[in-house]
Formats: structure tokens, C-alpha cells, sequence
């Protein structure tokens, strides 16, 4: 089998940021602390979840190296890379790789979207750059591209292609991968379904709702592998509306808030995303006040 990037809950960190727009070093060092001490198993940094699409290439890079050298080869740092530009996420890929990341995450190409020809092209032109571990972003419902069983079979033949964020939410093709390409890892991309993905055989999750709980959210994942399945199933379901709540705006705008609201101080939301309907936010608060949720 190829190199397993982590095991276990890694967390889709946010990006804060200062009321200047700049990103907030010192935050993001408080959280890069507070995950290590609080058992997340790996930090996944500049993703969907950290804002990566409205992040200009300096600051996104400046992060990504930051990260890891807070990390400090505490926790396992794995870079957002991915574009629907080959050559940008190659630049970037190569960035990460020297700035000492574990792994990169490559979302499929978006809006010009990629055949199944051109998918396998672009990863393997990112797999030839670099000699760290890629992780595949499956997430249609953002991309407009769902990677096929068929082509999924393909890329997991490029050398450094390793696993794959499985986000579609289908457990049906989610186990079709498990079946038809054991050679690729799986991790869970969504926080709803963490147990059923580990019964498949997923390794972990590359969570949210971990921002906030990470010690319950790499117990789910630890419970579950050291053959604990039934408390394991427990805090899934425990957690199960909050998790939905946190997903009842585009993400991520809930997580972010609901840190705020717990006193995190991550900063605003840079647009197109905005500050959630109040109607939400209630829905929201009575869903963290219900759970009990307290900042760490």
C-alpha cells in the first residue's frame, strides 16, 4: 500500500484574519496549538474551509508555510494545492512540498471542469513535480465534476496519488471506491457520516465540525479503529444536529461563526461569503448551547 498522509480526525482548518483583511498569525497560531493539544491528528490548511479561493497566492502560500513551521513536525501538515489551472497547482504543489508539507490536497478542476483524459492528465503532471503524497478532493456539489469509479481506477495508478476526500456525500459510490480501488486510502469528506465511511474501511475524516470539537471528533474516528464501534456510533449521533447546523449555510460561514460566537475571534467572512441570516444564527446558537460546546 501506498504512504497513509494520517489516521484519524484531520481538521479543515479556518484562515483568520484581522479587521485589515490581512490574516491573523497569532490566531492561527493559537488554533494550530489548541489542535495539538486537544488530539486532532492532522491539520489540513487553505482548503475549502479556509477561505482558499479568495486567498491571493502570497498570503495563500505565506499560510501554508507558517502552518507548517508551527506545526513543527507535531502534526502532520497537509497544503490546499489544488486549481483548475494545471499549472498554478503544480506551482503551488512544488511550494508546499518545500515548505515541508506532508501531503498536498488537490480538488478536481472546477468551472472549465476535466474529462476523464484531462483529469488523469492534471494529477499526473502534479504527481511528476512532486514527491509527497496527493490526496484526492472529490466534491461535485462545488466542482460540477464527480471522478468516475473507471477514472478513479486510473489515478490511483499515478505514483505520489494516494487517497482520496471523498465529499459527494453518496456512500453508494463511496463504497464502490472502497471495493474497486483498495489501493486508495479514504477519507471521509463529510462530517455527517463519519462512521458509516469508516465501516467501508475510510482511514479518518477531513472535518469541520473538528474546528470546534476536536477531541470528540478524533474520538469518533479512534473509537471506531480500536474496535469500539458502539461509542464510537454514539458521539456520531450525539453530534449529529449540530453538524447539520453547521452545514445550513454554505460552509464556511456556520463554523466560522458558531467560533466567533464561542470567543475564538476569527475574524470576518471575506466576500462573496457574509454573515448568516438571523434566523440562522439562532438556529445555530440553540444548536451549540444544546451540545454544550465551550471554547478550548
Amino acid at each position: 500500500m501506498k504512504k497513509l498522509p494520517f489516521t484519524g480526525s484531520g481538521v479543515a482548518l479556518v484562515t483568520p484574519f484581522n479587521p485589515d483583511g490581512t490574516p491573523n498569525y497569532e490566531k492561527l497560531s493559537e488554533l494550530i496549538e489548541m489542535h495539538i493539544s486537544h488530539k486532532t491528528d492532522a491539520i489540513i490548511i487553505c482548503g475549502t474551509t479556509g477561505e482558499a479561493s479568495t486567498l491571493p497566492d502570497d498570503i495563500h502560500l505565506d499560510i501554508i508555510k507558517f502552518t507548517v513551521e508551527k506545526a513543527a513536525g507535531r502534526i502532520p501538515v497537509i497544503g490546499g494545492t489544488g486549481s483548475n489551472d494545471t499549472a498554478h497547482a503544480i506551482d503551488f504543489s512544488i511550494k508546499a512540498e518545500q515548505f515541508g508539507c506532508d501531503a498536498v490536497l488537490c480538488v478536481t478542476p472546477y468551472y472549465n471542469k476535466a474529462t476523464s483524459k484531462g483529469l488523469v492528465a492534471h494529477y499526473k503532471a502534479i504527481s511528476d513535480a512532486i514527491s509527497i503524497p496527493i490526496i484526492l478532493y472529490n466534491v461535485p456539489s462545488r466542482t460540477g465534476v464527480n471522478i468516475s469509479i473507471p477514472t478513479l481506477k486510473e489515478l490511483a495508478k499515478i505514483e505520489n496519488v494516494v487517497a482520496i476526500k471523498e465529499a459527494s456525500g453518496n456512500l453508494s459510490y463511496a463504497i464502490k471506491a472502497a471495493k474497486e480501488v483498495p489501493q486508495l486510502y479514504i477519507y471521509s469528506g463529510n462530517d455527517d457520516i463519519i462512521v458509516p465511511m469508516l465501516s467501508i474501511g475510510a482511514k479518518g475524516v477531513i472535518s469541520v465540525v473538528a474546528n470546534i470539537l476536536p477531541e470528540d471528533t478524533h474520538n469518533i474516528c479512534e473509537k471506531y479503529l480500536s474496535g469500539d464501534v458502539g461509542a464510537s456510533l454514539e458521539l456520531q449521533l450525539n453530534m449529529l444536529e449540530l453538524i447539520n447546523n453547521l452545514f445550513i449555510e454554505v460552509n464556511p460561514i456556520p463554523i466560522k461563526t458558531a467560533m466567533n460566537v464561542l470567543g475564538y475571534e476569527v475574524g470576518y467572512l471575506k466576500l462573496p461569503l457574509c454573515d448568516m441570516e438571523d434566523a440562522h444564527l439562532e438556529i445555530l446558537k440553540q444548536s451549540l448551547r444544546d451540545y454544550g460546546v465551550k471554547k478550548l
